[in-house]
């Protein structure tokens, strides 16, 4: 494997942590900026809308700048944006300066998605693209304990400053060796509108939203569950959150390896399938601590395995529209997002918080038809790739 493709998946960790590390300082930020924790838990409502709308809208806009100097330029303003947060002297400056980070920060996530499956061969490209999201889902593990980390031990202000300068320092790195990309042919709003419009695409992009919609039905609450079901709570709660981190570190690059391995037809359709198995099982495990690891950090990991797999499935469905349907892929992860937590929270306002795993395993089981859907419209055969080798 490239070695620069693992140099992206660190722009894409230090880009996934600046997305999760304020959940861990809210409180920090509500004394210091004299505002309402639910104000200040706004500000990572705002950064996820502006993650989901900037991620396609910005590869238009950004269509005739070569990728290398793209993606340095992204760093450097992401860094201006964490710099600014650092230095916030109040809430209205900080939102301000959030908004230019999740924007920065959803053009580096997918610019380095995009670069990675350029860098590898095509044998490899599913696996290029899982170790990015490997980077991202170790975020998850790390992102709020850095947060609380560096914000009780020095202040509130020190995780954006280091965020800021873990950015510049990646952004030279990268620009220094990565290659100058070849111009392709700019992407416009056309072309963004005519892979919406084809309906096996969308149907792939489907079965990444519903896939996630599925999966935070109960994540998003994961900790009312675990503290109702098993009694975990306070300090073990955060080390239950970094052993499903570590599962799911492993399923970004186990997503990639199978869509490789098996072919990304194959890959799309086994995925949600066993996604949705497992998730149908949880509640089997809730009442054991020795059931419940080995079986929630299953599912936590299979969770990570779908965003390889379908852009992989992307790139090779529709190769010269690759950079726009990863663009939009990116946004449908979010949407994915929001919307298994606004289905979570009908769940739990019915009072019916154990029934979440259950709600969850229906939402995605509707990724699976949308898979088989996607894969019967393509009307090609799904044959297993033969295998390539030991990795």
């Amino acid at each position: 494997m490239n070695p620069r493709i693992y140099l992206l998946a660190i722009a894409a960790f230090v880009a996934g942590v600046d997305e999760n590390l304020v959940g861990g300082i809210l409180p920090l930020l509500a004394h210091e900026l004299d505002v309402s924790l639910s104000a200040v838990g706004q500000l990572t409502t705002v950064f996820s809308l502006t993650f989901a709308l900037c991620a396609a809208l910005l590869l238009v806009m950004t269509a005739r700048v070569e990728r290398r100097t793209l993606l340095f330029a992204a760093l450097m303003i992401f860094a201006v944006g964490n710099l600014g947060s650092g230095l916030a002297v109040n809430y209205w400056m900080l939102l301000v300066f959030r908004v230019i980070s999740a924007a920065s920060c959803a053009l580096v996530v997918v610019l380095a998605s995009i670069t990675a499956a350029m860098l590898a061969s095509t044998e490899q490209r599913g696996r290029a693209i899982g170790i990015v999201f490997m980077g991202i889902s170790s975020s998850l593990v790390l992102g709020i304990p850095v947060g609380i980390a560096l914000g009780e031990t020095f202040h509130w202000r020190m995780p954006f400053l280091l965020l800021a300068l873990l950015a510049l320092a990646i952004g030279l790195l990268l620009r220094g060796v990565l290659p100058r990309f070849p111009r392709r042919s700019p992407i416009t709003l056309a072309d963004y509108c005519s892979q919406l419009r084809n309906p096996t695409i969308m149907l792939g992009q489907l079965v990444t939203v519903l896939l996630l919609a599925g999966h935070f039905v109960l994540f998003a609450y994961l900790a009312p569950y675990t503290q109702q079901t098993l009694g975990i709570s306070g300090v073990p709660l955060s080390y239950l959150y970094c052993f499903f981190g570590l599962a799911s570190i492993c399923g970004g690059y186990c997503g990639g390896w199978l869509s490789d391995r098996v072919g990304s037809k194959c890959a799309l359709l086994v995925v949600p399938a066993l996604f949705t198995l497992v998730m149908a099982t949880l509640p089997f495990g809730r009442n054991s601590l020795i059931t419940f690891l080995p079986l929630y950090a299953l599912w936590m990991g299979l969770s990570w395995t779908i965003s390889p797999a379908v852009q992989n499935y992307l790139l090779q469905a529709a190769p010269a529209a690759g950079e726009a349907n990863l663009g939009i892929n990116t946004s449908a992860m979010h949407l994915g997002v929001a919307l298994g937590a606004a289905i979570g929270g009908i769940v739990i306002a019915e009072g019916n918080l154990l029934l979440t795993p259950l709600v969850g395993a229906l939402v995605s089981a509707l990724a699976l038809v949308a898979a088989c859907l996607c894969l019967f419209l393509a009307r090609e055969p799904m044959e297993l790739s033969t295998p390539r080798g030991n990795l």
